[in-house]
């Protein structure tokens, strides 16, 4: 073991280097603070996700990083195909672009911009113990710093550290996914494709990218007790090879936000707080944006003098993300609530409007208060209310 103490304390500490971390370490870094980036992996690494970089993904990448987001490495597709129970309701064309990115590739990019930015780099280095002052890793390196920024994932030591917990598994979501090879599913001949109901309370997906097919099967974690099964069925409707060894699996913190995520001078970002879309799944482009939004909360508290009213401010900043989420979690019922899930898509296969207000949604092209009032004008009263009451497992 090397001892490699730090003397002198940073301003920032940020914990994990996915999306949110990089873009917290970048935007920090930008505006001239001391910032160190910790992260146990070594990038690029793999990462479990479906990788769809949608329209709102593409704004936050440009307005964090002040630059387009190149896509030489995506699968860039205008076409998308829906099923449900095995039936295609509806193959759309000419859709909102939506690029399927690989996170080893993206992640190592972001990566890469903190790091141009000034964030020292202590990626490949494993926390041993977090405690509010800081970190120690594994080779005895001390870091401490007057904030500390929480983007580990779902599975966050930050959160423990301040709730004893990261999530509550009644809760949260579950999925599987593998990697299909091009002799299993060549990319070239399958479109983008989302299959409603291929788990309770959530959906199936294959995405196609570059050099193979990323296929998954998510839901509500409670109401899914056997994900393989489900995850089986799928494969098998998609004539894959249906072989659990290849299963990986991982938590999705969608649709159960922290609605504290954080306290004084720690704040917790992307995934760490739940900021996953409810309905979509999409949490690249929040994860960007809230560590966006932690940085610049910082950076204020600090030239302020007062690292502790960190969170009030970063709390104050997430107020529309979090009303966009509980609204999204107000509507998810109509999509995925098995009691409604066939009026849905018999709704979703015969009427455009539906369909073209989905895809919108997916893009990143329209927010969910938007939606929620085009909604609200075509459902009565008393359905709203039926729905409400059968949120389940929310």
């Amino acid at each position: 073991m090397t001892e490699d103490t730090s003397s002198e304390p940073f301003d920032i500490l940020v914990i994990g280097a996915g999306p949110a971390g990089s873009a917290a370490a970048f935007c920090a870094a930008r505006a001239g603070l001391r910032v160190a980036l910790v992260d146990k992996a070594r990038f690029p690494r793999d990462k479990l996700c479906g990788g769809l970089f949608t329209g709102r993904s593409r704004a936050y990448y440009r307005e964090v990083f002040g630059q387009e987001f190149e896509t030489d490495r995506a699968v860039n597709l205008s076409e998308i195909e829906f099923w449900y129970q095995d039936r295609r309701l509806a193959r759309l064309s000419d859709i909102p672009p939506v690029n399927l990115t690989m996170r080893r590739d993206l992640d190592a990019t972001l990566l890469d911009h903190a790091l141009a930015a000034g964030a020292v780099d202590f990626t490949g280095r494993a926390i041993a113990t977090l405690d509010d002052a800081g970190v120690s890793l594994r080779d005895g390196t001390r870091l401490e710093a007057s904030v500390l920024i929480g983007a580990d994932g779902v599975n966050s030591i930050t959160a423990r550290h301040l709730f004893g917990a990261p999530f509550d598994k009644e809760t949260i979501g579950f999925g599987l996914e593998i990697e299909a090879t091009p002799e299993e599913q060549p990319p070239k001949d399958h479109p983008l494709r989302i299959d409603f109901a291929a788990a309770t309370w959530g959906y199936g997906w294959s995405f196609p990218k570059q050099h193979s097919t990323t296929v998954g099967v998510g839901g509500l974690h409670a109401p899914n007790p056997d994900m393989k099964a489900h995850f089986s069925a799928y494969l098998q409707s998609l004539d894959l090879p249906d072989d659990t060894r290849r299963f990986k699996g991982h938590y999705l913190p969608f649709g159960d936000f922290r609605k504290a995520p954080g306290r004084a001078h720690i704040l917790l970002a992307g995934d760490a707080a739940g900021l996953v879309d409810p309905i979509t799944g999409e949490g690249i482009a929040l994860a960007m944006k809230s560590g966006q939004l932690a940085a610049e909360a910082a950076t204020a508290a600090l030239r302020d003098g007062r690292p502790e009213t960190a969170y009030t401010r970063y709390h104050t900043a997430l107020r529309d993300m979090h009303r966009s989420l509980r609204i999204a979690r107000m509507l998810r019922p109509i999509i995925f609530a098995p009691r409604w899930q066939g009026a849905f898509t018999r709704t979703f296969e015969r009427s455009g409007t539906v369909r073209m207000q989905y895809m919108r949604l997916l893009a990143g092209e329209v927010e969910y208060p938007e939606l929620a009032r085009a909604v609200l004008r075509r459902l009565p009263r008393y359905l709203m209310n039926r729905i409400r009451r059968s949120r389940g497992p929310i």
